[in-house]
């Protein structure tokens, strides 16, 4: 239920951590990532790889996997080296035929989920000559098995080049992968060589091919289309110069002047499918700090974004007291992660007038900025039922794109049909645009065990769509339709319940101003009101009512009461005042990330002293003061084992909400 779209602190935090020059040379990252010189032990008895690959090689690897063990570093550089050296000889959009004999299978998201690729071999079977597959993106992140099938389907494209087909997705991007886990599970499984591994695969990700064709009839791209996409341009783009779509545009800029920004909801509630509601206040900003956001472009035609709204910003006048305090972090960080030392702050580009008005490389840049909105927008697009195409405001990249727009790209370009995924369905797949835009997830279980299944589809010449549907868990198979609905708004709920917590200061603090005979009581109807007066969620609080207030005698709530019913299970509460409690609930996310970052030999402990350092940073972007001694204090309430040291886990549980009456009633 973590959706992608950093705050602005933790967006700067990233962003400064990776600057333009990490793009090695192709000798250089060879020469960095040099499989030859590490030594496979005697005692390895894992799956092993010789070159050029066989079936059997690809086979066996998955027959390994299934018994979960690990392929040596040494065969994993090798692999993404002759993979890369293939997805180079690719071009941006492939093109493939199909057969009456010889449907192909299309996969959508698998995000680390490896059961649902066993399920979908063992089903459909292995990728060959008899059997291609097109693998729609987002094969990482989220799930705990991405590197396996990185690996196995690397394999197998090496085998059959002419009958696998990966297209990219939006994690596959190195800076989503800091987020999202991915990077964490390479470091954890690659202790020695994972900067090595990390290093290599940002590499191999920029050469994945964009889209597919299908016997010139139908798209089958990540996220979508926009009404400005061009499938000439895409075609002709040097894609592997855009490692990620994240990263901070670079231009000169004059000093204190006018920048423009586009209001941006905090989190990207949508990767899968869920309620814009549910995302906090909008704020300003975008990825790439942009007079006209680099994935926010502005789209032409009908739309209902919001204009930009201008404001001036000197950026020396930005804290220096974070700067340095952050920066020195940095550096240390940045060497752990396996990064250049060297950091050049990116600049903020210029506002479109002053872009207009320059000289020289100016149109070098603006050819560079609408190659760029070709690949977000074919990344990190959506559909929506209403015509037109509008900023996708919720994802903060991409847009949304209406059926009007699917029909005029579809015409220009003579295809019959898009398939595209990146958005999570309860069935697996859904259709939309009048049968023209095909949704296919493949991640099954991807919210909870039984949220959602997972689903496949073959197509022949005679794009008659044949769906096949699992769910890799045996114990969901069963599960009705409202069985499963229930499972994610129970989910939702817990992550209502963890904001509602987030705010328990200034939610008393809006009790009592209806609480005017200081009682302790106030009615259901201010309750709601004053719910929404901070929170702005925009949610029907009323109808809420009975999931979020379980005792209200005679329409009064008694509300300080309440916050203890909301099911809080926090075993150090004692040691913790109530201000420092509910940053770290509310900062959580960004408190994960530098986790991630500073665990530097990825053994998910961190000693006091680690922890302390890590709060000190964390409380100059939060701005809250708290002694050492409250520090300490924390840090031994979190070490549950009393082993000195505190892992992620120990942490997020000591802070972990749950819902005591289910606990009572386990118990």
């Amino acid at each position: 239920m973590d959706h992608f779209a950093p705050n602005s602190k933790e967006r700067d935090f990233i962003c400064r951590m990776f600057t333009e020059e990490e793009n090695l040379k192709d000798t250089e990252l060879e020469k960095y990532c040099d499989y030859e010189s590490i030594e496979v032990p005697v005692s390895y008895a894992g799956p092993q790889l010789t070159f050029p690959l066989k079936p059997s090689h690809a086979a066996a690897l998955v027959e390994a996997f299934k018994q979960n063990q690990q392929l040596h570093a040494r065969y994993v550089l090798h692999l993404l080296h002759e993979t890369r050296k293939h997805l180079k000889l690719l071009p941006n959009i492939k093109r493939v035929t199909s057969s009456y004999s010889k449907e192909i299978t299309i996969c959508g998201d698998l995000h680390g989920r490896l059961d649902d690729l066993f399920l979908i071999f063992y089903k459909n079977g292995l990728p060959s000559p008899e059997k291609p597959y097109i693998f729609n993106g987002d094969f990482v992140d989220r799930g705990k098995q991405s590197v396996e099938i990185l690996l196995i389907l690397f394999a197998f494209l090496l085998v059959y080049p002419k009958d696998v087909h990966l297209n990219r997705g939006n994690h596959e991007d190195y800076m989503v992968n800091l987020r999202y886990g991915f990077t964490k599970e390479v470091m954890k499984k690659y202790k020695f060589h994972g900067k090595k591994i990390l290093k290599m695969l940002q590499n191999v990700f920029s050469w994945l091919p964009l889209a597919t064709i299908i016997d010139q009839k139908v798209l089958v791209t990540h996220g979508g289309v926009s009404d400005s996409t061009n499938l000439e341009m895409l075609s002709k783009i040097e894609r592997h110069k855009f490692i990620s779509t994240l990263r901070p545009r670079k231009k000169k800029e004059k000093a204190n002047k006018t920048v423009e920004f586009e209001d941006l909801p905090s989190q990207e509630p949508n990767e899968d499918n869920t309620l814009s509601k549910w995302a906090p206040q909008p704020r300003f900003g975008s990825f790439s700090y942009s007079a006209t956001p680099s994935l926010l472009p502005a789209y032409k035609g009908k739309r209902s974004a919001s204009s930009p709204t201008t404001i001036s910003i000197d950026r020396k006048e930005i804290s220096k007291r974070v700067r340095e305090s952050v920066d020195k972090e940095l550096v240390k960080c940045r060497r752990k992660v396996g990064f250049t030392d060297t950091y050049i702050e990116p600049s903020s580009p210029m506002s479109m007038s002053e872009s207009e008005s320059e000289s020289g490389g100016t149109k070098d840049y603006d050819m560079k900025d609408e190659e760029k909105k070709q690949i977000v927008d074919i990344l990190w697009s959506d559909p929506m039922a209403q015509e037109g195409c509008k900023s996708n405001n919720v994802r903060g990249g991409g847009c949304y794109f209406g059926p009007d727009v699917t029909e005029k790209i579809l015409r220009k370009y003579g295809l019959q049909m898009l398939i595209r995924s990146h958005e999570c369905k309860q069935e697996g797949y859904e259709f939309c645009h009048n049968g023209k835009v095909l949704t296919i997830f493949s991640a099954s279980n991807y919210y909870e065990v039984g949220s959602n299944k997972g689903a496949y589809v073959k197509l022949g010449p005679d794009l008659v769509p044949h769906f096949v549907q699992y769910q890799a868990s045996k114990t969901t198979n069963t599960l009705t339709l409202r069985q499963r609905v229930s499972t994610v708004e129970a989910s939702a709920l817990r992550a209502l319940r963890e904001k509602l917590f987030s705010h328990k200061s200034d939610l008393i603090h809006e009790f009592n101003r209806y609480d005017k005979n200081k009682s302790g009581y106030i009615s259901l109807n201010d309750w709601a009101t004053a719910l929404e007066s901070v929170l702005n969620l925009g949610l029907p609080w009323r109808m809420l009512r009975p999931q979020l207030v379980r005792n209200a005698t005679d329409g009064l709530l008694r509300y300080k009461e309440w916050f203890d019913e909301l099911a809080v299970y926090q075993p150090v509460r004692e040691n913790l005042h109530s201000s420092l409690l509910e940053a770290l609930y509310r900062n959580r996310s960004d408190l994960e990330t530098i986790f991630r970052i500073i665990d530097s030999d990825s053994s998910g402990l961190i000693s006091f002293e680690e922890f302390k350092n890590t709060w000190k940073l964390l409380s100059s972007h939060l701005k809250i003061d708290v002694s050492d001694e409250a520090i300490c204090n924390m840090a031994k309430s979190m070490d549950f084992n009393k082993d000195g040291n505190i892992d992620i886990n120990e942490f997020l549980e000591a802070f972990r909400l749950a819902d005591r009456p289910n606990i009572e009633d386990r118990e």
